[in-house]
């Protein structure tokens, strides 16, 4: 494991060899929370990158990445812990078998750390493996009565398991949650962490993006597609095109051979920018065109 960037320039340089262009507000909020060891909340629209920032500070830095992708329905035991009955069960008839009559003892020895099968939460605090990144993520999926589970975690990177007693981390991980804001988070989650609204990036900070991550794109599709998707994002659509969907469309377009946007290509790839038929209907035609001649514009200036 590599030592932390010990300065923003060098936590944004981090993530720029992951693929990640940083602005200088999110860069120095990720430094801040490896700097003083709290956990990173960072929220926003779907597809502004929230999720891939804790897969290349894993990478990069390096540590394993330990993953909770929440849901609705997702409790204790497919979170943090969830005790093998079967063994334990298997481990009480051996125990009589082989005659022993106290129950206590019995009870004591079914609650050890072999009969206890580790999840995502308590995973990420084992020494087994090294440090790790802990990315719990689409929070605001969950219900909310699970976030009370993690008020433990993210105070004191610690899991209290009644029968068997706390267990800490010897290194604490590197806590990244992200929500999608399709509801409020708990205040007491939010008072744990740094948060960091992530937005979409502005074109250049986009143009910047599709150089790391599509490399070899025609400059001038490139400008083009960037000042063409920034306008999308301007309208009224039901689920605005994210940075992997600018990254997937400019790939599509250059896989047709395209050197700049025209209107056929671009009605025909809709649907690797956007993901509803009612959208791509609204921009299909007439409005791609003059959107396709704005972004020309833009492009040349």
């Amino acid at each position: 494991m590599s030592a932390l960037p010990d300065t923003v320039e060098a936590m944004r340089q981090l993530l720029a060899r992951g693929g990640y262009v940083a602005d200088q507000a999110l860069a120095t909020t990720v430094h801040l929370a490896l700097r003083m060891g709290r956990p990173l909340f960072l929220e926003g629209e779907p597809g502004t990158g929230k999720t891939e920032i804790a897969k290349v500070l894993a990478a990069q830095l390096p540590r394993r990445l330990v993953r909770l992708q929440c849901y609705d329905g997702l409790d204790l035991s497919s979170a943090a812990y969830e005790w093998n009955h079967a063994r334990q069960l298997m481990a009480i008839r051996l125990a009589e078998a082989s005659g022993e009559t106290d129950r206590a003892a019995i009870e004591r020895g079914i609650y050890d750390r072999r009969f206890l099968q580790e999840r995502p939460l308590l995973r990420a605090l084992s020494s087994e493996g090294g440090p790790a990144v802990l990315l719990i993520d689409e929070l605001d999926r969950a219900d909310e009565p699970f976030e009370a589970f993690l008020l433990e975690l993210l105070a004191d990177f610690q899991i209290t398991v009644p029968e068997l007693g706390t267990i800490r981390a010897e290194v604490p991980p590197l806590v990244i949650i992200t929500s999608n804001r399709t509801r409020e988070v708990h205040d007491a989650i939010r008072r744990r962490c740094l948060y960091h609204w992530v937005d979409y990036p502005d074109a250049a900070r986009e143009r910047a993006i599709l150089a790391l991550r599509a490399p070899g794109l025609p400059e001038r599709l490139s400008a083009e597609v960037v000042r063409f998707v920034q306008r999308v994002r301007g309208g009224d659509y039901f689920k605005l095109p994210g940075v992997a969907e600018t990254i997937d469309w400019a790939q599509a377009l250059a896989a047709l051979d395209a050197r700049e946007l025209e209107p056929g290509p671009v009605d025909e790839t809709l649907g690797v920018l956007l993901k509803y038929q009612d959208d791509i209907a609204k921009l299909r035609g007439a409005e791609a065109a003059r959107l396709i001649a704005e972004a020309k514009q833009a492009a040349a200036a």
